[in-house]
């Protein structure tokens, strides 16, 4: 008896540990059910928010069943597909937690009158975010119309400055002008231009534009020759006002020719303003007043410079 003892120590040993294993494996894991709303869902895994504002990630599988509770009594159960598994959804949740604390949901169940909520509030939700795309592009395009009208009128400065340097240099080459051609007062006059204008008008009229490039075009052809330009008025109004029309006038008629003829400011003289002197109509009828409404053209060569050539 003694040599079978410890054989059946050996067995107590063994059988301990194997049925404590045994016991382990067969144990289920311990069922919970929850309560809440969908706040999100990513493929299989649901994140549903508690009344208590704790939020458990349920995961969906093959075997988990989705149902829609229906009768007076909610006895009845309707098969459901796991796409009515929305956000906004309120739903009960049966299952276990697996060893990454994420609720395994054996069935998933809710009202009916709970989906078509959550189908509602997901439709209002689309419309909002539609509506805020919209109100996006709309920003962006007004955003983008903004900086276009910035940069435009950026140019626009650009221009203008450039425009006032222009004036500047203009005006110290007709100064220039002045100072040089001041002490040559004997010209020949080879060609003259009058234009006319009508009461109290200073702009040119486009049906003067054609005699006054013929005039430009026919000048460059004549060794170093000016440009006289002067303007008149009608003794119509006061004397300050006719200075100030003359000046205007003569204005006009100097820019078209530089703009237009493409005639250098070295070789216009500075236009003179004659104001209602030296007229040439009666101002006591409407004939002789348009006749002195005018701004005299000439094409100018000193007579020197032509007795130069002629000698040659």
């Amino acid at each position: 008896m003694t040599r079978y003892r410890p054989i059946r120590l050996m067995s107590v040993g063994i059988f301990t540990p194997i049925f404590l294993v045994s016991l382990s494996v067969i144990l289920p894991a311990q069922t919970v059910n929850i309560q809440g709303m969908i706040k999100a869902r990513s493929g299989p895994t649901v994140t549903v928010q508690t009344s208590d504002s704790m939020k458990v990630v349920v995961l969906l599988t093959d075997a988990t069943e989705v149902g829609q509770i229906q009768g007076l009594l909610k006895a009845r159960r309707k098969e459901m597909s796991m796409a009515a598994l929305i956000p906004g959804l309120e739903v009960q949740v049966e299952g276990a937690y697996d060893s990454q604390n994420q609720l395994v949901a054996k069935l998933v169940k809710f009202q009916g009158n709970d989906l078509e909520r959550a189908q509602s509030i997901q439709a209002g939700l689309h419309e909002t975010q539609e509506q805020a795309q919209q109100n996006t592009e709309k920003l962006e395009k007004q955003n983008a119309e903004l900086k276009a009208q910035t940069e435009s009128l950026k140019h626009q400065q650009e221009q203008l400055t450039t425009q006032q340097e222009k004036i500047a240099a203009n005006k110290a080459s007709i100064d220039a002008a002045v100072a040089r051609f001041g002490q040559l007062d004997d010209y020949y006059i080879l060609d003259e231009v009058t234009v006319y204008f009508e009461n109290g008008e200073v702009a040119l009229d486009a049906k003067d534009n054609d005699k006054l490039q013929k005039l430009a075009e026919k000048a460059k052809t004549v060794e170093a020759y000016n440009i006289q330009v002067i303007g008149y008025a009608s003794s119509t109004g006061s004397i300050a006002l006719n200075q100030k029309l003359s000046e205007d006038r003569a204005d006009s008629v100097t820019n078209f020719l530089m703009q237009k003829g493409h005639i250098p400011l070295t070789n216009l003289l500075a236009p003179g303003a004659m104001g209602e002197s030296r007229q040439v109509g009666d101002d006591k009828t409407a004939e002789g007043e348009a006749q002195n409404r005018r701004v005299v053209v000439r094409t100018l060569q000193n007579k020197g410079i032509a007795g130069l050539q002629a000698g040659h």
